[in-house]
């Protein structure tokens, strides 16, 4: 049996020759896919702005370890894709960072008195 990782995903990408219907439709939307909407999960959360140039995608993806931050990315890509297409979104070239929540270093600051005596 493999071992499995969560990563957190950002997928980022511009707004490439959006129709007038799938403009509209994000600017109808785009309250709800401010800053506040940011979070990670399996499903994804999408964020951009009103001026319609960037976007982005946050993604929880568990994968097997010896497939590596490389297929957590091609995952996560694949699943953008496959939302902005069922938007009718067009779309440039997307990139992702990825970070492996189980080899992540913590560093816990440890709570010190105040020295007085």
């Amino acid at each position: 049996m493999s071992t499995q990782h969560t990563y957190r995903v950002i997928v980022r990408g511009t707004w490439e020759a959006l129709t007038d219907e799938a403009q509209a439709r994000l600017l109808s939307e785009v309250e709800q896919h401010g800053l506040t909407a940011m979070q990670f999960s399996e499903e994804g959360s999408l964020t951009y702005d009103a001026a319609l140039k960037h976007f982005s995608f946050r993604y929880v993806v568990v994968s097997d370890v010896e497939d590596g931050e490389e297929m957590a990315a091609a995952i996560a890509e694949d699943r953008a894709e496959t939302d902005l297409k069922g938007r009718g979104c067009g779309h440039g070239g997307l990139r992702s960072t990825v970070t492996d929540m189980d080899t992540m270093k913590i560093n816990y600051k440890g709570r010190r008195g105040s020295g007085a005596a």
